[in-house]
């Protein structure tokens, strides 16, 4: 029997799932556009309408992932009075670090559909400069941030790496705070998927962006924010100190 609340679950959910339908109608109809296209030969869709229905998709994961681990692994529980102020700012920076990998991931969805993984296939630097002079090439300056493979590219490049510092500096702190035991095991987690992803994701451009690394790549993000999702999961129980 489901419970009041589990019902209004299945309600989002289901409206969820019929909304990511319609989106994934809508990105490939641009597809069957002449106007979008890339730096390769294979048929592109709308950078946007596929960013769309990337974060829709994994909006659609966190609900069902956190649904679930409400259910199969429920949080470790700990005494309001073993609570401290490390514990709670803890808590906030793995929010922020929830925030960075979807951020991320997203931005990934620009660089594939620009084909922007193909501009620049050096790293660190852009071929020999840091920062390329195209990079604001289109007018308004704006629209280079979405629609410029090479602003993209830079994008997804800063985003990457500050993500990795985060989550780097999420795993050492995790290391000098009291959180619930099974934390300790997801922080580690995130801080060794964040080196794996950033490899990936390295390899996957110096390597003119093949589809079985990229594949590794885009899949890579959904582990890590997989395991960033279980660690807030177990700081659930976690609240502000009255």
């Amino acid at each position: 029997m489901l419970t009041t609340g589990m019902k209004k679950r299945v309600l989002v959910f289901g409206t969820l799932i019929g909304l990511q339908g319609l989106m994934g109608w809508y990105m490939v109809k641009s597809g069957l556009e002449d106007r979008f296209h890339g730096q390769s030969d294979v048929p592109r869709v709308s950078q946007y309408r596929l960013a769309s229905h990337l974060s829709l998709a994994f909006v659609l994961y966190t609900l069902f992932l956190w649904s679930g681990l409400d259910h199969l692994l429920p949080a470790q529980k700990i005494t309001q009075s073993s609570i401290t102020k490390s514990a709670i700012m803890f808590k906030r920076i793995v929010h922020a670090s929830k925030a960075m990998v979807f951020l991320t991931a997203v931005s990934g969805a620009f660089v594939a559909g620009l084909d922007a993984g193909l501009v620049y296939n050096s790293f660190p630097k852009m071929a020999d400069k840091w920062v390329p002079d195209d990079v604001l090439a289109l007018q308004p300056k704006l629209v280079n941030f979405t629609e410029n493979p090479t602003t993209v590219q830079l994008d997804h490049r800063i985003l990457g790496t500050t993500t990795l510092t985060l989550l780097t500096a999420l795993w050492f702190y995790s290391r000098k705070v009291q959180i619930p035991r099974r934390a300790y095991v997801a922080a580690s987690a995130v801080g060794i998927m964040a080196w794996v992803q950033v490899l990936l994701g390295i390899t996957t451009l110096l390597h003119y962006v093949p589809v079985p690394l990229a594949a590794s790549h885009q899949s890579g993000s959904l582990i890590l924010l997989s395991f960033t999702l279980w660690l807030s999961h177990e700081m659930k129980h976690i609240k502000k100190i009255r």
